[in-house]
């Protein structure tokens, strides 16, 4: 395994953020030199409209943003994902999807494609009908984001994000699951507009004129809590930190 040699708490720093970045533009030449030697041989053999051809993978990554390297903090940069999709019989090239697309949405979406049925319990649907430029009003606004492995410098958390805002709840406790940091730190609140604020550099829980927003957010997450069943088993202590927090 690869370990920094510098002995200065800054020079290890620097040396292993060029080590992260080298490696991830490494990673996305590769990525980028072998899906299309895979296209080009799909189109040389004549099997490129009979074939669809996916890439994705499951979050993003830091590379330093928020003074994070690694993922699971629910910022753009790590819930995120990366995928492409190439159909030539059925999906125009060049296009782009703006639609709140979840990875639960990908076998729903294969098995549309296959001609078969997804399962009861399958919670995604299918955005076939998205790639064939259909309108799809019924298609969600929202979705709904956990993380459970806390530890004091990545606080465990919750939220929602819509297309233009993003609400977040560090509650901070481990909750007693194991693999966790059992020393909780003091639950906060973090909302962003990312309209004005794509990269998410001004939280705005504290702002006056962001109060009706984030009142509505509030009451749309606890629906989506109840949606998802993740209530945490009436948790007395998850419980009493809603209602302070709330």
């Amino acid at each position: 395994p690869w370990a920094p040699t510098a002995t200065d708490s800054l020079a290890r720093r620097r040396q292993i953020y060029q080590k992260f970045i080298k490696d991830f533009l490494r990673s996305g030449q590769a990525l980028d030199d072998n899906l299309g030697r895979l296209l080009d041989y799909l189109d040389a053999e004549g099997l490129s409209r009979e074939t669809i051809v996916i890439y994705t993978a499951d979050q993003g990554y830091f590379l330093g943003e928020h003074g994070h390297f690694d993922k699971r903090m629910m910022y753009e940069e790590a819930i995120r994902m990366p995928f492409v999709m190439r159909y030539p019989a059925e999906i125009p090239a060049g296009q782009r999807l703006d639609s709140l697309i979840l990875h639960l949405d990908f076998a729903p979406t294969l098995l549309d494609f296959a001609g078969g049925t997804p399962l009861p319990a399958m919670q995604g649907q299918s955005f076939r009908p998205l790639l064939q430029g259909e309108a799809q009003p019924a298609w969600r606004q929202d979705f709904y984001y956990r993380y459970w492995a806390h530890q004091a410098h990545r606080p465990a958390h919750l939220g929602i994000r819509t297309r233009d805002e993003k609400l977040i709840f560090f509650y901070g406790d481990d909750l007693g699951r194991l693999g966790a940091d059992p020393a909780p730190v003091p639950a906060r609140w973090a909302y962003y507009d990312l309209r004005s604020d794509p990269q998410e550099t001004r939280n705005r829980y504290a702002d006056p004129a962001a109060q009706a927003s984030i009142a509505r957010l509030k009451a749309r997450l606890l629906e989506l809590r109840r949606e998802t069943g993740d209530l945490d088993g009436g948790h007395a202590r998850m419980d009493s930190l809603m209602r302070v927090a709330w």
